[in-house]
């Protein structure tokens, strides 16, 4: 528990119904007692919420509502007090002005949250999941998070590090004491098939974890063509407005327009790139190289031929250079008279941007391209955490390096340190084996009053 009271505005600043001072640590209640009249604070019952008003001296702040929360069954395992005031930017500054001035300190970013992690009332997964899940931006983003939530990462964690550990025990076991075990039996038959099981299970979560950071950050995609094949109608057909301009004139977009789309659980953050063509306009020159690099940094390509016009050596080097790339092939303006041969392409899809059929055809594409999973097909074992994945990649290298040794018949106790290096890994997910900077570093990304 810490010694000093942390306070802090939960809410957005900014005008709006209500806004939310919260207040946290041994003095919260006193603190809070102090600018509060109405009843009092330090008799109430906890988990309970009181009307009143907020004072400097004489003068009236504002009406509120006071809510008492009473350790240890509160979020921080702390007193905690959150007051409920009109949402106006100054009245909710003047009142944590008046907290600050009573004796609280003002809250680091994430300090809240971090002290449930300290205090005990969470794990590092959970936390990362109350960041995630205010950073959804889909249903299944948001059902990933609510797994760490929940505490489900943290059962798989706990499930992985027990099976290491009791094998590390039978190495210790092995090593202090040779006369109760045969060292060839522990190497063979049991160490192996758990060192073989656990490669498989994080192995199958590695798989999905690329899936799943595709859906918690969505999927970077670039639409390339020459000029006027119909990049830009695309575009807004897909986005559902008029983002880019459009005209018949080759070359209109000399610069990129980006924007955003919810495939049903994937965010598709769109790019139109420049016609790639050779051109003398210096401007228009920037903008193809700009596109040159986008396609080397996009994670898919939809790839844009027009269906009135016969293929260009432009066109074939579009197909040359995007080669062995993640990307779907789409034949644009199957409205107008057909130019052209279709026969040069192994997988295309026949659309034009002004049909909606079209358009939801090419939606199913993308989601089938990049694996995307329904929301009821999700479980736990959808990782999306970028620091979780990092550390079960090296987890499985330790396990791989384990393996590797059996092989090569080194002595037990290497074997063993390769998996003390794995459940230490392990248990650096949870927040069981870390250092201070990796705590201050996690939670200092958490916005001030969470």
């Amino acid at each position: 528990m810490y010694n000093d009271t942390i306070v802090a505005i939960s809410t957005a600043l900014g005008k709006s119904a209500i806004s939310i001072v919260r207040l946290s640590g041994p003095e919260a209640i006193e603190i809070a007692n102090k600018v509060f009249k109405g009843p009092d604070l330090s008799k109430v019952s906890s988990h309970t919420i009181h009307y009143g008003k907020i004072i400097d001296g004489d003068e009236i702040i504002d009406e509120v509502l006071v809510s008492v929360f009473r350790a240890p069954k509160t979020f921080t395992r702390e007193d905690v007090v959150e007051i409920n005031c009109h949402g106006g930017m100054f009245v909710t500054n003047k009142i944590l002005e008046l907290l600050l001035l009573k004796g609280a300190r003002l809250a680091e970013a994430g300090e809240f949250t971090k002290r449930a992690f300290l205090n005990g009332r969470i794990d590092l997964t959970q936390a990362e999941a109350v960041m995630d899940i205010i950073e959804a931006q889909t249903t299944n983003s948001l059902k990933m998070a609510n797994y760490g939530l929940t505490g489900q990462v943290k059962k798989m964690i706990i499930n992985f590090r027990q099976k290491l550990l009791n094998t590390i025990a039978r190495i210790e076991v092995n090593i202090d004491y040779p006369e109760y075990e045969d060292e060839y039996q522990i190497t063979n038959d049991y160490i192996v098939p758990v060192i073989k099981e656990l490669l498989h299970e994080i192995n199958v979560i590695l798989k999905r974890a690329e899936v799943s950071k595709i859906m918690k950050e969505g999927i970077s995609t670039a639409i390339i063509g020459k000029p006027n094949v119909g990049k830009s109608s695309l575009l807004n057909a897909l986005l559902r407005e008029e983002r880019a301009i459009v005209t018949d004139i080759a070359g209109t977009t000399r610069d990129f327009v980006e924007g955003s789309i919810n495939l049903g659980g994937l965010v598709l953050n769109l790019i139109d790139t420049a016609g790639i063509r050779k051109t003398e306009d210096i401007v228009e020159q920037i903008g193809v190289k700009k596109t040159h690099e986008i396609i080397e940094q996009a994670q898919l390509l939809i790839l844009v031929f027009d269906y009135s016009s016969t293929l260009t050596e432009e066109d074939l080097e579009i197909l040359r250079s995007t080669e062995g790339k993640k990307r779907i092939i789409v034949i644009n303006k199957r409205d107008l008279k057909q130019k052209i041969d279709l026969s040069l392409f192994k997988e295309y899809l026949l659309v034009s941007s002004f049909n909606d059929e079209d358009i939801e055809i090419l939606e199913k594409k993308i989601k089938e391209v990049c694996n995307i999973v329904e929301a009821n097909e999700l479980d736990y074992t959808y990782i999306g955490n970028a620091r979780q994945i990092a550390k079960l990649k090296q987890a499985y290298q330790y396990l791989l390096d384990a393996q590797e040794s059996i092989k090569q018949e080194r002595p037990i106790d290497i074997i063993g340190l390769d998996l003390t290096n794995a459940w230490n890994t392990l248990g650096e997910i949870i927040g069981e084996v870390g250092t201070d900077q990796l705590i201050n570093e996690l939670f200092s990304q958490f916005c001030l009053g969470k």
